[in-house]
């Protein structure tokens, strides 16, 4: 639990030389966010930076768990915090053995990468990656034609910006361990800040750079970035969510090179990448092809194939589809085909060229700058406050973070508790990109037979 830093690097390799299994978490989570998680993953060990050990503290008290902390430098203080121990000191010990790590057994199937994604809908669950998905979606990575980088020689060498966080699969994945597997530097930045950020395009000569929408708003509106800023740069990437056309030409328009500039796509479940754009693609409207050794199909809502250009559910099926979610057959079930199709839970289409084009979302997790926010989990903090007898959340439009949640709360009888109370009490159980900007006090919530919310029709008649 921490920010991106090299020690990251150092911290997820060795875990998994260690033979160990690696999940990530949020800087920003309160410490009622990591409880749940520590209580999913039952860690042994938790690594995280003198800015995150207070929560990663009360977590753990919170989770009834006493379990050692590594503590990683800092990027405010590097004062060690009490009763952790330092990575820095357990890296350069003399007296540590390690021929231990010969015995360590290692196979294709084991789980490397233990992310938390909500899936199609509900509360987040453990992604089971494997060596063989991670591997494998490094390799898929490499293929002419499709790669987002050049090969290291005695003379040249890409510098790929780290500001997407690691904990999250994009940056983990395709951004730490896929470029370090091909020689690219990594250059880390702890969290986005405008002149750290465009003072690091410059000086480190960065000449790939990741980005989701909120990366591209900024380069492409921002008066301070301009070529120069940019020049170094041979690729920009994007995914996370669809990008309009506009933004990519507002960026293209002050670089002066020639810039590839591609959309991708992926998920958590599939290690994540399963399309990216080929290079000198200029179709900006799709996220591209798919990656060698994947299949890619759409279906109707009775799970029948369409042709191209029809409108339907995207499944995805190859080597890089998650083992499965961890502790929960049945929501691996639901995900996964018996014949190993997963369902992304995204409307899309393919044209005739293969080009897949991402329309809208079956599954109801609500995008915050690019971030995921599930309902389920914002409705269950909800129900706990003691006058709210039932929640719903769903996302609605925002101009400047693309989605914001929105609830529709229920009270109890004879309550008269304010709209300001619930918003508090909902704040200080989530990390600020979660929190709920305003609520709608209804009689009801509309549910189906089963008792199953029905937040399209929620959002169709209240939002």
């Amino acid at each position: 639990m921490m920010s991106n830093s090299p020690d990251y690097a150092l911290a997820i390799l060795g875990t998994l030389q260690a033979g160990a299994e690696v999940t990530t978490v949020n800087p920003i989570y309160t410490a009622h966010e990591v409880h749940r998680q520590l209580l999913l993953s039952k860690p042994k060990l938790v690594i995280g930076n003198p800015e995150t050990i207070p929560v990663i503290k009360d977590a753990l008290k919170l989770s009834k768990m006493n379990i050692p902390i590594i503590a990683c430098k800092g990027y405010i203080s590097n004062e060690l915090p009490d009763g952790v121990i330092s990575l820095d000191e357990l890296a350069n010990a003399v007296h540590v053995d390690y021929d231990v790590l010969k015995e360590v057994s290692r196979t294709p199937d084991d789980v490397a990468l233990l992310p938390y994604s909500s899936g199609t809908t509900g509360l987040p669950k453990g992604v089971e990656l494997t060596n063989r998905n991670i591997v494998s979606n490094c390799a898929q990575q490499n293929t002419v034609g499709l790669r987002h980088y050049q090969d290291t020689t005695g003379s040249y060498q890409d510098a790929i910006l780290a500001v997407l966080p690691f904990y999250h699969i994009y940056g983990l994945s395709i951004i730490l361990l896929h470029k370090l597997s091909v020689g690219v530097k990594v250059v880390t930045l702890p969290k986005f800040q405008p002149q750290s950020l465009l003072t690091t395009l410059q000086e480190q000569k960065i000449s790939i750079f990741c980005a989701a929408p909120p990366l591209i708003l900024f380069l492409g509106s921002n008066p301070e970035v301009k070529n120069e800023h940019l020049e170094n740069i041979n690729i920009i990437t994007c995914g996370a969510a669809p990008l309009p056309k506009l933004d990519i030409y507002r960026v293209l328009s002050k670089a002066k090179q020639n810039l590839d500039f591609l959309q991708l796509y992926g998920l958590t479940e599939t290690a994540p990448l399963v399309t990216t754009m080929p290079n000198n693609g200029k179709n900006y409207v799709t996220a591209g092809v798919a990656i060698p050794n994947t299949e890619i199909k759409i279906v109707n809502n009775d799970g029948n194939a369409l042709g191209p250009n029809e409108v339907g559910e995207l499944l995805v099926r190859g080597p890089q589809v998650m083992k499965g979610y961890r502790n929960n057959v049945e929501a691996t079930k639901n995900a996964i085909t018996e014949d190993g199709w997963f369902k992304t839970g995204d409307i899309a289409s393919i044209d005739e060229e293969g080009a897949v084009t991402i329309t809208d979302r079956v599954k109801e997790l609500i995008k915050v700058k690019g971030y995921q926010v599930a309902p389920a989990e914002l409705e269950s903090i909800l129900r706990e406050h003691p006058d709210v007898q039932d929640a719903g959340v769903v996302g609605v439009p925002d101009p400047r973070t693309g989605e914001i949640p929105k609830a529709f709360v229920v009270v109890k009888e004879g309550s008269n508790v304010e709209e300001a109370n619930i918003l508090n009490y909902v704040s200080e159980r989530v990390a600020e990109f979660k929190r709920i900007k305003e609520i709608v006090f209804l009689d009801s919530l509309p549910k189906n037979p089963s008792g199953k919310l029905l937040r399209r029709v929620l959002k169709d008649k209240h939002a």
